[in-house]
């Protein structure tokens, strides 16, 4: 990163934060940032027709529009007896359609490089606590460690302690959390693969 945007980003509205929240703004700025410069210009082209399309605005020039269609048609059809367009409107209704698809498209499109981002920001998220969960459980370590060592505080155990200061294995949590709602673990515990030996033959006459 140049000289330059620093000290732009440093003269811009995060001046007069905290350190620590400057920080924290100019990277999330910094992942956006980067979640743009990788969009091609088709999906910037993209982006700011769906943004045309989600306005107000364009909710009334369709109606303007469709509004004027049918009143020429019917004064074309009155005053010179002929019409581009005649009741019940067929191409109005297959311009409609038309436009419905490809709106729908582009909100597809669109939404697709959200969830591009959304991910990008859970996953940060993820292991941006899994990172903390292991600097706390190393802090309760240090901090027991010290107590034993320090002769001028009491010793005693504790297994509350103890065991916070043991990291939690993000996959076995994440099996308890599935267990709790009804789902099969993600990989088999101790006690169900000691439950069955891969030696040991099926009893499959007695199912039959």
């Amino acid at each position: 990163m140049s000289e330059d945007s620093t000290r732009q980003r440093d003269d811009g509205p995060t001046e007069g934060l905290p350190e620590h929240i400057e920080h924290t703004v100019q990277a999330i700025a910094i992942l956006h940032e980067a979640h743009e410069k990788r969009a091609t210009p088709l999906q910037r082209l993209v982006d700011e027709m769906t943004a045309t399309v989600a306005r107000p605005a364009f909710v009334g020039a369709v109606t303007v529009v469709v509004v004027a269609w049918i009143a020429g048609n019917l004064l074309l059809q009155r005053l010179l007896g002929w019409r581009i367009d005649p009741p019940d409107f067929p191409l109005l209704h297959i311009a409609g359609e038309l436009s419905a698809i490809y709106i729908t498209a582009l909100i597809l499109i669109s939404q697709r490089r959200r969830e591009e981002l959304s991910e990008l920001r859970e996953q940060l998220n993820l292991e941006l606590a899994i990172m903390t969960e292991l600097k706390v459980a190393k802090l309760i370590a240090l901090n027991e460690e010290m107590r034993r060592d320090n002769p001028q505080l009491h010793d005693r155990v504790d297994p509350q302690a103890e065991a916070m200061a043991m990291p939690a294995d993000p996959t076995a949590v994440l099996d308890a959390f599935i267990e709790t709602r009804g789902g099969p673990p993600l990989q088999p515990t101790q006690d169900q693969t000691s439950k069955v030996d891969p030696s040991e033959p099926k009893d499959t006459a007695s199912r039959d």
